[in-house]
């Protein structure tokens, strides 16, 4: 089972995606447009990428206000993933997005990527967390749906 994660920002599109598996997360690609809502070469690039990875699911980070609430950004996140969803056929998953760009911003830094190159991989960096943070979360829920804690689980 292979997922794609998406950082959706308003002139680009980060991308990530697992292995195979849906185990490891690698990032691949920003996806540039000239204005936000020139969107078609956006979906036809997403929908290239499903196909020539087999992806089965898409995740899309959801950009809330620290408080949780949504705001415009996560309204157009929101139309976004339903139209993913048309026009792939695939299952999108939102998921809570608040702070990757910063931790990206960071990871970056510390890897001593000048701050003019970040631009070039700062979305798709986000992406990845995004992808590996919903990742996470889910076998935290599978594992809780099958009464397990975490702790010692494995001995």
């Amino acid at each position: 089972m292979r997922f794609l994660g998406l950082d959706y920002g308003e002139k680009t599109v980060g991308v990530a995606a697992t292995d195979a598996l849906g185990i490891t997360v690698q990032p691949l690609e920003t996806i540039w447009r000239e204005k936000e809502n020139h969107l078609r070469k956006t979906f036809r690039r997403i929908e290239e990428l499903c196909a020539e990875l087999s992806v089965s699911e898409i995740v899309l980070g959801l950009p809330l206000n620290m408080d949780g609430s949504e705001g415009e950004r996560a309204e157009k996140t929101r139309a976004f993933g339903e139209e993913l969803e048309k026009r792939l056929a695939l299952p999108v998953h939102l998921t809570d997005e608040r702070l990757t760009t910063a931790e990206a911003e960071e990871i970056l830094a510390e890897g001593g990527v000048g701050a003019a190159d970040r631009k070039s991989y700062v979305d798709k960096i986000a992406a990845a967390l995004i992808l590996e943070d919903y990742l996470h979360d889910r076998e935290d829920r599978a594992r809780k749906a099958a009464g397990g804690t975490g702790l010692g689980d494995d001995k």
